[in-house]
Parts: structure tokens; sequence; C-alpha cells
């Protein structure tokens, strides 16, 4: 008997596109990894093919983008409180809800091969309970599994599930927008891969170059195209004559320039790059000294290697006075929660929480005054973040007014492109993902009196 049960097992064979997804979805939730740092280095180690490459890349953000709304479901049918269930087998499940609802591959493959990893990965038994489990998934159809959600009255917790965000974050964008029309197609704007956006440094290339390489022009960023494709295989980004930057970032960039003057420009917390590469190849252009400070010392030599010699240091941005150096415009592109973002990075959604926020508005506060006390007379401040939270923006603005009567804020309108509408907020610039198809970004100007 023992024999004959020897010669029924058949060794896990899972395919290598959902072993590496499998793979990097639990670095991602269980080791605090960043899948856009994560995910590129996988893909340039392998010998995938191009199809595969798209598989991989949507198995792995798609389902942590969408893990809210499949542990919905897969809570539903567990025996077991979901939270108690072991993570390897919450992270492959997801992955197999992900591939039934949201890419329409048959159940039948979807569930065979998300079990066949959950072989190899996490052993017989736990991979029998991931094939109970996605069979019974399979049992109703994905418009069967969604209609209750119309019965759902509470709009936070219906918008939770179908858009898979966190409660918090549906509240922030509603206290901004006011409009839960609005907050809904800011949340489904969320939910869509965004294409690279690259980007020509001023002296180096040009956003015709980028356009002669078949990506699209950017709408606002008169430097900027979309490309449909992996920029690391062009010339321009090889030889770091051009980036890699979404199109709101670029326009921090070029609004902050547009407003700045004088002869020294300071990026106070400057990794991995992007705007210091493109503010440093502008004040080239205008021979005006260009300073990055970064606090880590892995991003400052990622950040040395795009700004073309300008002058890096490496420290602690509240600390910047030691320096003994005084600036006529210094941009703090603030460390902040990322809500403006999620489209680009997937599980910040899940990992940012309002202890965060309250920890980060403090940092933010300290960057402020550390900037202020190395402005010269008449420089300006830019303070950008990567979210739209009230507390990280318009809060922020407001206590900077309070705090240094000596600054006063600039109208940014004036700064802004002629064909970017709805953008201000205040005398702030404020995109909206849903509005702008950018990074929801915030910048404030302010000028040393």
């Amino acid at each position: 008997m023992v024999e004959a049960r020897r010669n029924t097992f058949k060794a896990p064979k899972p395919d290598a596109v959902r072993l590496l997804a499998f793979d990097l979805i639990t670095e991602v939730n269980r080791n605090d990894g960043y899948s856009n740092l994560l995910l590129p280095a996988a893909l340039n180690a392998s010998s995938l093919e191009d199809r595969d490459r798209n598989l991989v890349t949507e198995l792995v953000y798609g389902t942590l983008r969408m893990q809210g709304k499949h542990d919905w479901i897969l809570a539903q049918i567990s025996d077991r409180p979901w939270i108690e269930v072991d993570p390897g087998i919450v992270d492959v499940a997801r992955m197999g809800v992900h591939q039934i609802h949201e890419l329409r591959i048959p159940d039948h493959a979807a569930v065979s091969a998300t079990v066949e990893v959950a072989r190899k990965r996490l052993g017989e038994s736990k991979a029998s309970f991931v094939n109970a489990l996605l069979r019974s998934v399979t049992r109703k159809s994905y418009e069967e599994w969604f209609a209750p959600l119309g019965q759902i009255n509470d709009t936070v917790e219906r918008l939770s599930i179908q858009y898979s965000h966190p409660h918090w974050i549906i509240s922030a964008y509603f206290d901004l927008l006011k409009d839960w029309q609005a907050v809904e197609a800011e949340l489904a704007t969320n939910n869509v891969p965004a294409l690279p956006t690259l980007v020509s440094w001023p002296g180096y290339s040009t956003q015709e170059e980028l356009v002669a390489l078949g990506a699209e022009p950017t709408f606002y960023s008169q430097l900027g195209a979309r490309l449909k494709g992996n920029p690391g295989n062009l010339d321009l980004i090889k030889h770091r004559l051009a980036g890699v930057q979404d199109e709101g970032s670029q326009l921090v960039a070029t609004v902050f320039a547009a407003a700045a003057t004088g002869k020294a420009w300071l990026d106070l917390c400057a990794g991995p790059g992007g705007k210091a590469a493109l503010l440093s190849s502008i004040a080239k252009e205008r021979g005006i000294d260009f300073t990055a400070n970064e606090v880590s010392e892995p991003r400052a030599d990622l950040v040395r290697k795009v700004v073309h010699g300008a002058t890096v240091w490496c420290g602690d941005g509240r600390e910047i006075a030691t320096h003994d150096q005084r600036f006529d415009a210094v941009i703090i592109d603030a460390p902040c929660t990322g809500l403006g973002a999620l489209r680009r990075r997937p599980e910040v959604r899940w990992r940012r929480t309002l202890s965060d926020l309250r920890e980060l508005t403090s940092l933010q506060r300290e960057l402020i005054d550390a900037a202020v006390a190395v402005l010269n007379p008449g420089a300006i401040l830019g303070y950008a973040t990567c979210s739209p939270h009230l507390a990280e923006t318009t809060v922020q603005v407001l206590d900077i007014l309070k705090k240094h009567p000596e600054l006063e804020q600039l109208d940014i309108g004036e700064f802004l492109p002629a064909n970017l509408q709805d953008a201000v907020r205040g005398k702030s610039m404020s995109l909206w993902t849903h509005k702008h198809g950018t990074d929801a970004m915030f910048l404030a100007l302010l000028r040393k009196k």
C-alpha cells in the first residue's frame, strides 16, 4: 500500500511565471519589500519572454493592489478567521482569486496553476486548503459575488470593498473632494496600471527625441513622454541622458524652477533622484549651482549617478544648517504617506496607517524649519508631497505661514502650464490622478521677505 501511494504522488510543477509572482508578493507583504524595486530587478534577471513578463507584472501589481477585495471573498469562504490563516496561504489564495476575477483566466487553469505553486512553496496540506478555497470561489460568478455590495449603505465600506482601499484613505479623499463620484473616480483610477513616463533632461535630451523612440508626448509637461514598453531598453535611459518620472513629479520640478531665481539651489530630500536629476539639468543650463541632500547613503549614491557632477550631500535634512551655506531656492520633496501614487506603488495603501501620518507630518515640519533657516532674503521655498492629504498639504502650509511670518505664499497659478486646469487648491498646485492623469502631487511656493 505504501509503495502504491508513492507511485501516485507527483512532484509539484508550478510554472515559472506564477512561482516568481508569488515569491515577489511574499517579499512585499511579509518582508516589507517594495514592488517597484523588486519586480524590475527580478524580471531583468529572468529569461522570461515578454508575454510572461507582462503576466508576472500583472500578477504582482494586480494582486497587491486588489488584495483587500480578494480578502473580502476569501474571508467568507474560509472555515477559520481569515486574519488567523497562514500568511503563505493568504498570499497564494489572493493570487488565485486575482486570476479568476480580474484576469478572466479560465477557472480550472487559475485553480490548478495556483495550487501547484502552493504545493511547491507551502506543502501538500496547505495546498489542499488553497484548492478548496479557490474551488469555492469558482462556484459563483463575479457578478454573484459582488451583488451584495448594492445593499451596503455605508459608502466608505462599500467603496473599500469595491475598489480595494482602506477606509482611512477613502475618508481622506472625501475630505478634499467633497463629492463621492469624484472619490470613486480617484479610487478607480488608482487601480489602473500607469504607463511608464519618460522625462528628457535639458541639455542632455529632448522631448522630441523621446517621441522619436515611439513614446507619446505628455499633455502638460514639455519634457515628458509616455512609453508602451520597457524604458530600460532605451539608450537614453541606459546612458543617463533621460529618466523615468511621472508627469506630476516633472511638473513639481518645472513649476518650482519657473519660480526659482538666484545662483544656488538645494534639493533637501533628493533620493532616489528623479527631481534632482531634472532640476540639476535646468540649473546647469542657467549657470546655477545645484546641491542635492539625501539622508540615506545608498539613495545618495543613486542621486550622484543622475545629477551630472552636481554636489551631493548625505545627511539628515533637519541638520542642513551645519553645512553653513545659504540658498536662493530650496525644494522639499517631503517624506509622506504616498497616497498620490497608489497606482504605481500598490502596497502603499496597505502599508501606511494613520499612525504613520502623525509621524510624517511631524518630520515634515522639522524639515520645513530646517529649510527656512538656510534661505537667503528673497529666496523661494518649494514644499511638495506625493500626497493630497489635508494634514500633509494645506494644513502644513498654514502652519508654515503661522510659524514663519518672514515667509509669504506665492500664487502658484502664474507658474503653471497654460493648459493645466482645475489644479489649484488655495494658492497651491494640487493634482489629481482622475483629473490630470498624473500622480496626485502637491506643491506650495513661498518666498522669504
